[in-house]
């Protein structure tokens, strides 16, 4: 997960700009300003490299600290528009935390703090609260957030521009709460492996500029914010409520039934992300805002295809499919969203371009995620299963 692997990967997904990440540690600040040079305004490039990709600074940091004599943990991404005012951050940082044990440092200061000290080294920078809904470590989270924005960060609330909606929850989730109206939901792929990059995204339309890109955001353009790119959220893994460790998995009506109690054990059920939405929410399901910007939901291409050839996404069958694939008609998300349907068929797997069409259709089953377990996705019906198998493998022969 560092940039030049990020950009190999980038170029694979069709993915124009990275968060670089991680900021904050001292080895790996050293090693992105030997990596990278300025390109465009508040943007960097590959040094000594044709790669297209461009990053931007960006760090996610976590804060746990007490209000009220309740404990709260509170993860938020920080953008900087240059190594300067990283650098500035990172000092002022080093005196609240260790910086060097961990890609995300821990802080036992205020949340808030952490705004002031961005905007402090910079009023170009930007704090986004990082997957907003997830359980334990999120300004909404059920276990130890807020109820609001205003309740979080106080004072600073003001300079919360937009939040990370997270793989757990969606836009439309999220437009069931008014509060969220002026925020700007955005969507990152939160990957914690390069092939992972890309899951959730942003779709711009303006210049590759930093100080753009930002007022874009500020301002919720809808010209220059097209749409997101979103996770199924019931494949999240902290979208039902559940216990993992009994197996048991409760849609929100279920749990609450039960006073959120595991029925097999009796310990608390960890309350998902829909349940909360659930709570805050003052708008009915299906509630769309007058000025909400579009998403499209997806699935990787690589589950897609090891879903039609029914086997797991990290055999050498799926990866030698997955590289044919982009090498002959493009990078991942083109083939997701842009490629036609004669298009896929012509290069594709029947059952491959079937499964692709699906999920553009939202024709997908899905047993949602609980309890930090992800969910599963079906594209290719259980009944379909086994002749695909057989289909794909032999079709596979002739590649």
């Amino acid at each position: 997960m560092e940039v030049r692997t990020l950009a190999l990967w980038a170029e694979k997904k069709g993915i124009h700009l990275m968060g670089t990440g991680d900021f904050t540690h001292p080895q790996y600040f050293a090693e992105l300003q030997g990596a990278l040079e300025p390109s465009e305004k508040g943007l960097f490039k590959l040094r000594n490299s044709l790669s297209p990709v461009r990053f931007l600074l960006t760090v996610e940091v976590s804060n746990i600290f007490s209000v009220k004599g309740k404990l709260k943990r509170i993860h938020t991404i920080l953008f900087a528009p240059s190594f300067e005012v990283a650098q500035k951050i990172n000092q002022r940082l080093s005196h609240i935390g260790k910086l060097a044990s961990d890609g995300r440092p821990i802080f036992g200061a205020h949340v808030k703090d952490i705004v002031k000290i961005a905007l402090d080294a910079s009023p170009d920078c930007l704090v986004v609260p990082a997957h907003a809904w997830t359980p334990w470590f999120s300004v909404y989270g059920a276990n130890s957030g807020f109820d609001s924005l205003e309740e979080c960060f106080e004072e600073e609330a003001k300079n919360i521009y937009a939040i990370e909606t997270g793989l757990s929850s969606d836009p439309a989730m999220n437009w069931r709460l008014s509060a969220l109206d002026r925020i700007t939901l955005l969507s990152n792929s939160d990957s914690h492996s390069p092939s992972r990059i890309g899951r959730e995204a942003n779709v711009f339309d303006c210049e590759m500029d930093y100080f753009e890109i930002l007022q874009a955001i500020r301002t919720k353009d809808p010209k220059k914010i097209l749409y997101t790119i979103e996770f199924f959220p019931e494949e999240g893994k902290y979208h039902w409520d559940g216990h993992r460790d009994c197996k048991v998995v409760l849609p929100p009506e279920e749990s609450k039934k039960l006073n959120n109690l595991c029925p097999q054990c009796g310990k608390k059920l960890t309350v998902g992300v829909l349940h909360r939405v659930e709570d805050l929410a003052d708008r009915p399901e299906g509630f769309t805002p007058s000025n909400s910007i579009p998403f499209k939901n997806m699935v990787p291409l690589d589950e897609i295809i090891a879903d039609a050839f029914d086997q797991a996404v990290a055999t050498k069958a799926v990866s030698q499919e997955y590289e044919r694939l982009i090498k002959q008609i493009g990078p991942e998300l083109t083939i997701l969203f842009d490629r036609t349907e004669e298009e896929l068929r012509s290069i594709a797997l029947p059952k491959v371009a079937d499964g692709i069409l699906r999920v553009r259709n939202r024709q997908v089953e899905i047993k949602p995620g609980y309890d930090g377990v992800y969910g599963k996705i079906k594209v290719i019906r259980e009944a379909e299963q086994k002749e695909t198998s057989t289909t794909a493998s032999r079709q596979m022969e002739l590649f």
